[in-house]
């Protein structure tokens, strides 16, 4: 067997993932971070703070049912491949896979936990044949909102950033307005179910900047339904349309910019449904299964079953 173990620890979730490149198996575990009721994050010392305490026993339960050998070892280093990106709590991932490739005498390759997210919705629904095919690659979450164009020319995942939001995240916008509703953060599962209950049509109006998206005004918007009255459901609802109608406007102008290529939409964001059956009808595309579209490690562990055959 060819195993190959990935790490990732984000802002918001433990994960690590063993993956089998000969038969396409997974062993996938995860934990979010604690947040308490309220709160709509974490600062990074307590994100590193967790992680220490939780990454352990997810490698136990990952371990425990696992035979064979590792062959070597992915990590998360940073958001982005983008100079400058960095976050504290990534370095706890990079330490641990650090003591693993000394004592398993096995590589330590480095992503992005962007790329990571890309890897697992390709992962997720048969299509890593797009890792060497250029295509346009979604990231929508509670700390990125991008569309990167993706060259498949060497093989693997070299992004440009094509377009992106100027202002708040879309799963920022998602968390704000669910927890002025009460909900707990992360608030995404929760705002949906809200939405989903509310069947009326909502006037929504993205606002576009060229390819880019600005996502603050639904903040203002909600806050206004809210003091007009409009119950929960009618509020998470229009959230949801509200979002899916800057995606799907900056879906349209990429495509008329960059050519007639494959969308990917990967992220937490694109697991809701209300978003992914607007964005379905409209292009021909493709979305991480729900399982794959939240913080996790399996796309950081096909990608270094792919680096390690590159190199």
């Amino acid at each position: 067997m060819s195993i190959y173990l990935g790490i990732d620890t984000s802002n918001y979730t433990t994960s690590v993932c063993l993956y089998d490149a000969d038969s396409g198996k997974v062993i996938s575990k995860r934990r979010l971070l604690p947040v308490k009721d309220g709160e709509l994050g974490l600062r990074q010392s307590d994100a590193v703070f967790h992680h220490v305490q939780q990454l352990p026993d997810l490698f136990q339960e990952a371990f425990s049912a696992f035979e064979g050998k590792i062959k070597a070892i992915g990590v998360s280093f940073a958001p982005r491949t983008e100079k400058g990106s960095y976050m504290p709590c990534f370095t706890v991932g990079m330490m641990a896979a650090d003591i693993l490739s000394s004592v398993l005498k096995v590589p330590v390759y480095e992503f992005s936990h962007q790329q990571g997210h890309i890897a697992a919705a390709l992962y997720s629904v048969g299509r890593l044949d797009l890792l060497s095919r250029k295509h346009i690659a979604f990231h929508v979450s509670g700390g990125t909102t991008e569309a990167l164009s993706v060259n498949g020319e060497d093989g693997f995942l070299t992004t440009r950033i094509v377009a992106k939001t100027l202002d708040l995240n879309a799963g920022q916008l998602i968390d704000r307005i669910g927890v002025m509703l009460g909900l707990r953060f992360p608030c995404g599962k929760e705002l949906e179910k809200l939405a989903l209950n509310c069947t009326e049509k909502i006037p929504v109006k993205a606002t576009l900047k060229g390819m880019n998206c600005c996502l603050s005004g639904g903040q203002n918007i909600a806050e206004k339904y809210l003091k007009e009255g409009k119950s929960p459901a009618f509020i998470a609802r229009f959230a949801m349309e509200f979002i899916s109608a800057a995606i799907s406007g900056m879906s349209g102008r990429i495509r008329e910019s960059c050519g007639d290529l494959p969308f990917v939409y990967a992220g937490g964001v694109m697991s809701d449904t209300i978003i992914r059956d607007a964005l379905s009808e409209k292009y021909d595309c493709v979305f991480a299964l729900p399982e794959f579209s939240s913080d996790n490690a399996a796309g950081t562990a096909v990608l270094t079953s792919v680096k390690d055959r590159l190199c």
